[in-house]
This record gives C-alpha cells, sequence and structure tokens, in this order.
C-alpha cells in the first residue's frame, strides 16, 4: 500500500485524525491476523484495540524503515504473543478425547477450556478465506506462539524470514526451525483439499442446495433427510459441550436424541464462517414467543456433502455475525 506520507507526518506530531486515516484499511486484514493467532474474535477484538494503542503511543519512534503495515503487524503480533503467553491455545471438542458412540443424555459445558471460536468472515476478500478456514485454525491452535507466528507471516502474508526475524526479535535461523516445525504439525492436521477448492469445485447452485436442505432437514425434524447429505465419516461437535461424535451412526443417533428429538421448533439464518457455509442457529422459545438465538453452525464440505458440523453453541456468536438476537 502506497503511504500518505503527509498523514505519517501528521500522526508523528500527535494527530490521531491521520493515524486513523492510517489504520484505517488494514483494520480488517490486522483482525483476521489476531483471529488466527488467537482463535476467537472476542479475543482479537482486545488484541487489535491494544496493539492500536501501543502502536499510536509509540509512532512517534517509528523511523520508516519499512512499510507501516509491516510495523503495524510487528505491534499486532508482539501483541498477540503476549495473550498467548497468559491463556494458551484454544480448543475443540476433538482436542480433548475420543469421540462418543452414543448420545450424551446431559452433556454439561466446560467452563474450564478456552475454546475455539467462528470468524465472520463476510468483509474479507475471498483470497483470503482460506486462511481463516476451521482446520487450519484449529491446526495453528496446537503451535507454540513462536511458530505460530513465523508460519502466518511467512505463509499467509508472504514476510520473509528476515522480516520475521525482526518481527520477533530473533535469528533468521531461529525463524527457519520454527517454520519447519510448525509446517509438520499443520500438515498433519489440515486435509490436503482446502475448503475453498472443494466449494468451487462444488458450485454455489450445488452449495446452496446443500445448506438449505440441512436447514430444512432439521426444521422439519426430517432425520432420513438429513442423513443423506452427510458423509459416512461426518463429526459434529458442540463446544462448549465436550463430547463430540464421529461416523454417520453415532452422528444420526445424536441428531434424532438431541435436536431432532428434545429440542425442536428450528429456524437458520444463512450466514458465513472461518470461509465455510454457515447458518445461525434458533431454537423456539415458549416464554418469549419467538425463535431464540442458540448457535452458529459451520459446515465442512467435502465433495457433495457434509463431512463435519461444528455448531458454536451461545447466543454471543450471533452478535459477531450481525445476526438478530431473535426470530418473530
Amino acid at each position: 500500500m502506497a503511504e500518505d506520507t503527509s498523514d505519517l507526518d501528521r500522526a508523528r506530531a500527535g494527530d490521531d485524525d491521520a493515524f486513523s486515516r492510517l489504520v484505517e484499511p488494514l483494520h480488517r486484514e490486522l483482525h483476521a491476523h489476531c483471529y488466527r493467532m488467537l482463535g476467537s474474535v472476542h479475543d482479537a477484538d482486545d488484541a487489535l484495540q491494544d496493539a492500536l494503542v501501543r502502536a499510536w503511543r509509540h509512532i512517534g519512534r517509528f523511523e520508516g524503515r519499512s512499510a507501516v503495515r509491516t510495523w503495524l503487524y510487528t505491534v499486532a503480533t508482539r501483541t498477540c504473543l503476549d495473550v498467548i503467553a497468559r491463556r494458551g491455545r484454544r480448543a475443540l471438542p476433538v482436542d480433548l478425547g475420543p469421540s462418543s458412540p452414543y448420545a450424551v443424555a446431559h452433556d454439561s459445558p466446560r467452563t474450564d477450556v478456552a475454546w475455539l471460536g467462528p470468524y465472520p468472515d463476510a468483509e474479507l476478500p475471498y483470497e483470503q478465506r482460506e486462511a481463516v478456514e476451521l482446520a487450519f485454525v484449529a491446526a495453528c491452535q496446537h503451535l507454540p506462539g513462536n511458530q505460530r507466528a513465523a508460519l502466518l507471516l511467512f505463509e499467509v502474508l508472504g514476510f520473509s524470514a528476515a522480516e520475521i526475524a525482526e518481527v520477533m526479535d530473533t535469528s533468521v535461523a531461529s525463524v527457519n526451525s520454527a517454520l519447519q516445525r510448525a509446517r509438520r504439525v499443520v500438515a498433519q492436521r489440515v486435509p490436503p483439499r482446502s475448503q475453498q477448492a472443494t466449494l468451487r469445485s462444488l458450485g454455489d447452485a450445488r452449495l446452496q442446495a446443500l445448506v438449505n436442505g440441512y436447514a430444512s432437514a432439521l426444521e422439519r425434524g426430517d432425520a432420513d433427510s438429513l442423513v443423506a447429505l452427510l458423509t459416512e465419516d461426518v463429526t459434529w461437535a458442540m463446544p462448549p459441550l465436550p463430547h463430540w461424535y464421529a461416523g454417520r451412526d453415532a452422528v444420526t443417533d445424536f441428531a434424532k436424541a438431541v435436536p431432532l428429538g428434545t429440542c425442536g421448533g428450528w429456524r437458520r439464518l444463512p450466514t458465513g464462517a472461518n470461509g465455510q457455509p454457515a447458518l445461525g442457529s434458533y431454537l423456539w422459545d415458549e416464554k418469549s414467543g419467538a425463535h431464540v438465538g442458540f448457535a452458529v453452525d459451520v459446515l465442512t464440505v467435502r465433495d457433495d456433502r457434509i463431512g463435519a458440523i461444528t455448531t458454536f453453541v451461545g447466543p454471543e456468536h450471533l452478535a459477531a455475525f450481525g445476526l438478530p438476537a431473535q426470530l418473530p
């Protein structure tokens, strides 16, 4: 990005409006970087706010030896590393233990786990969505902070090893070592084909039919129609509930027992999360006489079927996607 040197000079002199003009074009991509580092929209909000405050306080020291964009990524990355050092990594139910072969009747949320959260991708350019796919972000959470930062800066943002060494205040040799280790871990956890490639090959019409079929089957309570949309090795997880289900039989058992059984009265609104099809889920509440926000379902597609359902339970997720709290 070509920088407005006059705004940079004004910002150095203490003009906060000029600083805002410098930052605004980079705000969305910096936020996505913080999410990839931290695995939570809420944490990304806080980290980016903290990073911009730090940048504003120290812009007078910015000597212009690098681009403003590079300098802001340096500040944001170091801020995220501070958060990781305090909190550690975020998890999905699959990280806690093996799948359950049957529906757990009284699955209670675990509040002792920092859970991975979904990311609203509506404002992200298509070419940046692969880097926020659920499998990739979840895999990054298994990396130590320095490896996570090195991998994201190099593979996603195109920084050189020398630039990363400056960002992280270390040597090029250390960066290359961190990259090598990080790639091994991520390769074991990320499917060889991205969701973006799968969705492109599927096409908009078939994808829309798949998403509509999923929503319609759950709203009608039609287990057979739902099962027909699933792969044989489908998984279903519902953080912050710790149990998860693998394989069509276990997922069918769970679907019949919980969302199609004890629940009911569903409505869903389409959205997008982590570069994948998603839906806001609303459950009928007799007391309020409305469908109340319940969760965000993120679908992972394989070929022309659903290979994984990750239901992020909690009405707070809906707000991040600009979805209403309830439906009349």
